[in-house]
C-alpha cells in the first residue's frame, strides 16, 4: 500500500505499479575506525565493520575517528572498507579502554 504522498512509477513490462521511495540519508555521521591513510581511506576492525562503511556512505559530512594514521599508499585496494572520497576529516585519538575499573576502599 503507497502512503501518503509516496510516488506511483510505472514499471516497465507488466503494467504495475510499484513505490519508490527515497533512502534513509544523514548530515552527519561519526565513525570509529581503525586506521586510515592520509588521503582518508578507513580500515575497520572488528564489529566496527558492520555499519560505519554505510553510515560513511549514506552521510553527507562524514568525521572518522582513527587510532592510526598510515601513508598514502599503504593499504591494498582489497583492504579498504570507506574510500576516502566519502571522508570529510580524520582525527587521530587514543582510545581508552573504560570496560573494568577497580576500586579499592580503605
Amino acid at each position: 500500500p503507497a502512503g501518503k504522498g509516496d510516488v506511483a512509477m510505472p514499471a516497465p513490462g507488466p503494467k504495475r505499479e510499484y513505490v519508490m521511495e527515497t533512502g534513509l540519508f544523514g548530515d552527519l555521521a561519526l565513525v570509529k575506525a581503525w586506521k586510515a591513510d592520509e588521503f582518508g581511506n578507513l580500515v575497520y576492525r572488528k564489529t566496527a565493520r558492520n555499519f560505519n562503511p554505510m553510515m560513511a556512505t549514506a552521510a553527507r559530512v562524514v568525521l572518522a575517528e582513527v587510532e592510526e594514521i598510515v601513508p598514502t599508499g599503504t593499504f591494498e585496494p582489497d583492504q579498504i572498507h570507506t574510500p576516502g572520497s566519502f571522508v570529510h576529516r580524520v582525527v587521530q585519538t587514543t582510545s581508552v579502554k573504560r570496560i573494568e575499573q577497580r576500586t579499592v576502599r580503605a
